[in-house]
């Protein structure tokens, strides 16, 4: 596309120190809520397929955001058509976010909840994909990566869980786990042609930044959640404040010892090995951070919904220790992809973390708070002193 053509349209290429706008952090409201709903389709479904509902939904719904990202990071989202392309999505997504509940169990009397699911995150993609032709300018590497991208992995993808949505509950759940797991597959080894650009470092980081505090902030929401309705008592302050530490130091681990150093090695590459760099570190990595983050979520909803019971149960207990250890692996991936060496003392806390599950499913739920706080905190002391 001319440059004329891109200034009839409105559009504007984004550059190196541009930062999120506001259009962005609007569009990022939507999964705000999405998230909870993620959270609380696992919280009502039996185990252990609920979890894997939610992650095969948190894909879905990880995979769109992520092309809006990229796509920011090429052109304005607030200017000219990229804003319209931008309100489509959000409002898809919403839509998308609306059916969670009855993805894999609808009930009786309503729309067809998983069909208009697909519908509505078809919508999402493609308008992600049509605006982002516009937007890739004069870059015929950047339009045949688009292509590509819409022919081996969208278009399979949308089919899969078009499938998914005309067959049973059960078998819902295999076809859509497929689709998910060949989009993942078929973006990552797509991405090798070399056709995607990043021109903005800091904007990818900052954006990647915004959406691991949007999960963080599910984990708050769990703690409100999981005393609704319940006289507020002692056992539930301390264990709001035990919660909150939790997300305090997945907080601290997150800003303070890992997104500045994806961030800078960026900043020290060139396309296309920065569009490599950023796929590897943002779009894949920190993938399992977010899912770590929302199962966390999840172990406290449980801990604070029993506060009172005698132990928290197999479902709090390793949705706590699962989710955690989880978070950690991923963060120290990337930071070993970033830098070239592993994170020592986040790798030895992780497996600890991970095995303390044994332990927490057998501690009363403040307890176990408690001690996933404690081990965190070792963890962020650990980090800061070497």
């Amino acid at each position: 596309m001319t440059t004329a053509s891109h200034k009839s349209l409105g559009i504007a290429q984004s550059n190196e120190g541009d930062r999120v706008t506001t259009l962005e952090l609007f569009f990022d409201l939507v999964f705000v809520f999405a998230f909870t709903q993620v959270t609380a389709l696992m919280a009502h479904s039996e185990m252990p397929i609920g979890v894997l509902h939610g992650l095969i939904v948190l894909s879905l719904l990880w995979f769109g955001w992520a092309s809006f990202a990229w796509l920011a990071n090429q052109v304005r989202a607030d200017s000219g058509i990229m804003r319209a392309a931008f309100i489509v999505a959000m409002v898809a997504m919403f839509v998308v976010s609306l059916a969670i509940p009855e993805a894999f169990h609808e009930e009786p009397g309503g729309i067809p909840a998983s069909l208009t699911m697909v519908v509505c995150y078809a919508v999402v993609r493609l308008t992600h994909l049509g605006a982002y032709l516009l937007g890739a300018g004069g870059s015929r590497a950047l339009q045949r990566q688009l292509l590509l991208t819409a022919l081996t992995s969208v278009l399979p993808t949308v089919a899969l869980l078009a499938i998914g949505a005309f067959v049973s509950d059960d078998t819902r759940t295999w076809v859509w786990l497929a689709a998910v797991v060949y989009d993942l597959l078929a973006i990552f080894v797509g991405a090798r042609k070399g056709g995607w650009m990043l021109p903005s470092a800091a904007h990818f980081a900052e954006r990647h930044g915004l959406v691991v505090i949007l999960a963080l902030g599910e984990s708050i929401v769990a703690i409100g959640v999981g005393i609704s309705g319940k006289p507020l008592d002692w056992y539930h302050v301390l264990g709001a404040v035990l919660a909150i530490a939790i997300a305090i130091a997945l907080w601290w681990l997150h800003f303070t010892r890992t997104l500045e150093r994806l961030e800078a090695r960026l900043h020290d590459l060139q396309d296309p090995h920065r569009a490599w760099m950023a796929r590897d570190l943002f779009t894949y990595l920190h993938f399992p951070i977010i899912v770590g983050i929302i199962v966390t979520a999840l172990g406290i909803e449980s801990a604070m919904g029993h506060v009172h019971a005698d132990h928290l149960g197999a479902v709090g207990g390793w949705a706590l220790a699962g989710g955690t250890a989880t978070a950690l692996a991923a963060s120290a991936g990337a930071i070993r992809r970033a830098s070239g060496g592993w994170p020592r003392v986040r790798l030895v806390a992780t497996p600890i973390v991970l095995a303390s599950g044994l332990v927490l499913v057998a501690l009363p739920p403040l307890v176990a708070l408690g001690l996933l706080a404690a081990l965190l905190a070792a963890l962020c002391t650990a980090e800061e002193l070497s």
